[in-house]
């Protein structure tokens, strides 16, 4: 009886150790473990406990600085449940936002703030129409997101002097755009405009699903023959009043469906 007693208690000890340790813990001990999970970003000069900690540099899978990141996580954690808050604050990209969820994929954030320079991206986002430049600045109150995809959404999107690097006409400048988002069972939908002084004028519907994408607008130029201009008129029907009639579509459902632009 004695030796259970003694073997109890020391087990006890080393339980109410490990979770001391685990409660405490700093934040550079579960880099281990963290770092394959960050999608090749890097965590440098990490300081503080895994609750509450900061990176003094993330590198980015190309090892481009992106700024200094700080970080609050609930010790709810422990049981399953996610709160997270994050901080990213650099010249060429930003980020705030609260995270909630049992899952990466399957949370839903909050007061999202974000802006990145689009260079930071490389050739990793590729539009059909070309190659994005640019500044982009999104505000989201709600992203609800399941298996990764905006299952529901309420954002706003702005594209600082929008730019499209294309093999045929080089960089076509396109001004300042805007777009709203709005997601519902998985479906996004948003409406482009411009600013109304850049040399693209664009009133444009995007929908986009995990099967399809269509996007639809009325687009014209603000400097009559210039490569813009070209460029619009590859794009769909150019009526006598120099408006584009874009109407594209894409993606699983289109194929299926034989539609196209």
């Amino acid at each position: 009886m004695k030796h259970s007693r003694t073997a109890l208690v020391g087990l006890l000890a080393l339980l109410s150790l490990a979770a001391v340790l685990v409660w405490f813990m700093p934040a550079r001990w579960a880099m281990p473990w963290l770092g394959p999970r960050l999608g090749g970003l890097r965590l440098e000069q990490v300081s503080g406990l895994l609750w509450e900690g900061a990176a003094g540099r993330v590198l980015s899978a190309r090892g481009e600085d992106l700024g200094r990141l700080t970080w609050q996580l609930s010790r709810r954690a422990l049981l399953g449940d996610n709160q997270l808050q994050l901080r990213l604050q650099g010249e060429r990209a930003d980020f705030a936002g609260r995270m909630a969820g049992k899952a990466v994929a399957d949370a839903h954030w909050t007061d999202v703030q974000m802006r990145i320079d689009l260079e930071l991206l490389g050739n990793s986002l590729a539009l059909p129409l070309g190659q994005p430049r640019g500044v982009v600045e999104l505000a989201a109150r709600d992203i609800q997101l399941h298996g990764g995809w905006p299952e529901a959404m309420d954002a706003q999107l702005h594209w600082q002097a929008a730019m499209l690097q294309t093999p045929r006409h080089g960089e076509l400048p396109l001004g300042g755009l805007q777009m709203t988002l709005q997601a519902a069972n998985g479906v996004i939908e948003g409406h482009l405009q411009d600013e109304g002084d850049g040399p693209l004028r664009i009133d444009g519907q995007l929908q986009l699903s995990p099967l399809a994408r269509r996007f639809t607008a009325e687009a014209a130029v603000r400097q009559a023959n210039s490569p813009l201009q070209h460029w619009l008129s590859g794009l769909g029907a150019t009526d006598a009043q120099g408006i584009t009639h874009i109407n594209y579509t894409g993606g699983l459902a289109a194929a299926m469906s034989g539609g196209t632009r």
